[in-house]
């Protein structure tokens, strides 16, 4: 079939003018950039979409959060398409030198290329976000591996193109990457291991966005805001933003948080220190009298002293809350004597693991548990003793 020219079509329209060759050429090429407009245009702003609202009425609830990536993923379709149409009818529809159908068919090719990786970027952000409407994508996290995918992308097309330019194969480049293998493991370094530590990561969840972690050597101490190939991003509780090497998550030790936050209770673990020099025995009597007045029961049958009465009272306190985990752990108990005294630590777990609330029933227990040790004859033991009065 024999091909036919633009210009075939309008010249017989043309051919009463003086500069009918130059009028018939300049019309075909308006009518080809005319005509790849339009086409972008139409496919942009009509077809596709049409096809994403047809898609958002099945789906709303999903398909809306992915409206951008659907956006940038119909905007690089579109400049492929006409692409793949330029390269296609550039020799039928355009009128030009030789060397400029050379230049401009390098540039189609460099361009078609480009769009193709910009696409299967958009393809690939595009699936990121429907992974991440998934309930378990929390816990497993895949920004790492999405970002490798594109950097593999780009790469490939960074190879195309070259290969377009000089005119040689792909092959012929790939051979010589074997002499700059070690200035890539140098450049990409961190890539690599940031990789590797993606998977690892991953596949055995040691951390999720959301999480709170602690990371002593970076000053790190807050929630994981994002999961990178390269760094994970941390807002700590004053609200700056760490950065930290991802392979350092593997290569060094840090404290992840979830295990508490998911757990039954948050441990309260604080001593008091008794002064020594406060501590006495109590007869029966007295020891059930003094219960009797703060309203605890107590049944013993041998004189105790007046710490082993307050640590049953604290105990006591303790079971009664109902703010305590009474499933966990929970108990009162001696320390070993050192020079600040005899200290007695509290040792339960709250119901709420929720950082501010638990910081206020610690203090509240400490706070009240300290008060009461007048009412069983007992004294704090502090560095600093006496009162300063002003007059």
């Amino acid at each position: 079939m024999t091909e036919i020219h633009l210009t075939q079509l309008i010249e017989p329209w043309l051919q009463q003018s003086i500069t009918a060759t130059w009028l018939t050429s300049s019309v075909a090429n308006v009518i080809g950039i005319t005509g790849i407009c339009l086409l972008y245009l139409v496919i942009r702003r009509l077809v596709l979409p049409s096809l994403q609202n047809a898609i958002t009425r099945f789906s709303p609830s999903r398909i809306t959060p992915l409206s951008s990536q659907l956006s940038k993923l119909s905007g690089r379709l579109s400049a492929l398409l006409c692409c793949v149409l330029f390269l296609g009818f550039y020799q039928r529809v355009f009128v030009a030198p030789d060397w400029l159908f050379a230049v401009a068919k390098v540039a189609g090719q460099i361009l078609l290329v480009i769009f193709s990786g910009l696409m299967l970027s958009a393809f690939t952000n595009l699936g990121h976000g429907i992974y991440l409407q998934l309930k378990f994508a929390k816990d497993v996290p895949i920004q790492g591996l999405v970002q490798v995918a594109k950097l593999i992308t780009f790469i490939v097309c960074a190879i195309l193109v070259i290969s377009i330019l000089i005119n040689k194969s792909p092959t012929y480049i790939l051979s010589g990457f074997g002499a700059i293998a070690a200035v890539t493991l140098l450049v990409f370094k961190d890539t690599i291991l940031g990789l590797v530590a993606s998977i690892q990561i991953a596949a055995n969840r040691l951390v999720s966005i959301g999480d709170w972690i602690q990371v002593d050597a970076f000053g790190a101490d807050g929630e994981v805001l994002d999961l990178g190939l390269n760094t994970v991003r941390v807002r700590n509780w004053d609200n700056t933003i760490t950065t930290i090497p991802t392979y350092l998550l593997i290569s060094d030790s840090f404290k992840n948080w979830r295990a508490m936050q998911q757990s039954a209770g948050r441990r309260i673990k604080r001593p008091i220190y008794v002064d020594m020099h406060s501590l006495q025995t109590w007869s029966v009597e007295k020891a059930e009298q003094v219960a009797e007045n703060i309203g605890f029961e107590l049944v013993i049958e041998q004189p105790l002293s007046n710490v082993s009465v307050y640590r049953l009272f604290a105990e006591y306190y303790l079971k009664n809350h109902p703010k305590i985990n009474q499933e966990c752990v929970l108990m009162v108990r001696s320390l070993a004597p050192s020079e600040k005294g005899l200290g007695l630590e509290v040792y339960c777990f709250s119901r709420n693991t929720q950082w501010v609330p638990y910081e206020q029933l610690q203090a509240e227990i400490i706070e009240y548990l300290i008060a009461e040790l007048e009412k069983f004859e007992l004294k704090p033991y502090q560095a600093v003793t006496g009162q300063l009065k002003l007059y």
